[in-house]
């Protein structure tokens, strides 16, 4: 599973071209390495900033650089969207309004053309952000794709983080759960212990680094 940072939902006007920078930047980096390859689905928070970055780094577009690649599906999920409630900043558009932008992602998982859960008068709490991350992986341990990209916010990466740190070794878990930067890009291996692993070097620190990617044996 890749974790992937997002920019704040308003970006003040002199930050735009850093963040299409970052953007650009971390999608010639997935191309690459190869990592495109790879992943076989993506899920987005559905606010703005988060799905221009789904997008921007993981989506086709039609420059000669795409032919013959194949681009990951990509679907927003109301669960791990920012913090809801009283800042209109975390209010997502309509759904209509959004596959107006974004065509070519799946907006089949929202729970109504309006924003409903969004309340104008209540935040909601830590408390209610940490059981929607739960919420979340339960529904991500459903699905059958194997290399998911979660394309978020910081502040619901480092609870989704918070629910499997535990399970983490303690030589990873500091570098693991730091903050995230803007597209900022982590890779985590979610592995059922209920399940045995015929190759147990597959899930190896050792193994991990040689992809100089950042993973770890975690279970939910």
């Amino acid at each position: 599973m890749e974790m992937c940072g997002s920019g704040p939902a308003r970006w003040p006007a002199r930050n735009m071209e850093e963040f299409g920078k970052n953007v650009g930047k971390l999608r010639e980096d997935v191309h690459a390495s190869g990592l495109l390859k790879r992943i076989e689905l993506v899920v987005t928070s559905p606010l703005y900033r988060t799905m221009q970055t789904a997008f921007g780094v993981f989506g086709s577009t039609e420059s000669n650089e795409d032919a013959g690649v194949n681009h990951p599906q990509i679907m927003a999920v109301e669960l791990c969207r920012d913090r809801m409630g009283v800042r209109p900043c975390d209010m997502r558009r309509r759904v209509c309004e959004c596959q107006a932008l974004f065509p070519s992602i799946d907006f089949s998982m929202m729970d109504g053309e309006d924003d409903s859960l969004w309340n104008p008068h209540v935040r909601e709490s830590e408390e209610e952000m940490a059981a929607r991350m739960v919420l979340f992986i339960k529904w991500l341990w459903t699905r059958p794709e194997q290399e998911i990209v979660i394309v978020s916010h910081g502040i619901m990466l480092q609870h989704i983080l918070n629910v499997l740190e535990n399970d983490c070794h303690p030589t990873v878990r500091t570098d693991l759960c730091k903050r995230f930067g803007n597209c900022e890009l982590r890779s985590v291996l979610i592995v059922d212990k209920s399940l045995k692993v015929a190759d147990s070097q597959l899930c190896s620190p050792r193994n991990a680094a040689k992809e100089n990617v950042l993973r770890e044996e975690v279970s939910v």
